[in-house]
């Protein structure tokens, strides 16, 4: 895999109150991937931009929201990939330090 296309997989990290809750009890992580990103190219964009090792990736496929308003057509938000990603023992990724 190149390394330029691995530096554009990851989107953002996801931060909802479900995984806030998944990443406390244990070690995973949940992103915002490009929609044709696969398990092991994001397993190994999180390893080369956290240094960390990765012990599983999981992929969902999220639906837009329809979105209505008081006038005019109903709009539609993109259709986005999460990807669920738990870390081996020991390995850690905090976004709040300001390195």
């Amino acid at each position: 895999m190149k390394r330029e296309r691995l530096l554009k997989v990851l989107l953002a990290p996801h931060v909802s109150e479900k995984t806030t809750v998944l990443g406390e009890s244990g070690a995973l992580v949940s992103f915002k991937v490009v929609r044709d990103a696969t398990k092991a190219e994001i397993k190994a964009a999180v390893e080369l931009m956290f240094e960390v090792k990765v012990d599983d990736v999981r992929v969902l496929n999220m639906k837009g929201k329809t979105k209505r308003k008081q006038r005019g057509p109903a709009g539609r938000r993109p259709h986005w990939k999460k990807a669920y990603v738990a870390l081996q023992a020991g390995s850690e990724i905090d976004f709040a330090s300001t390195d």
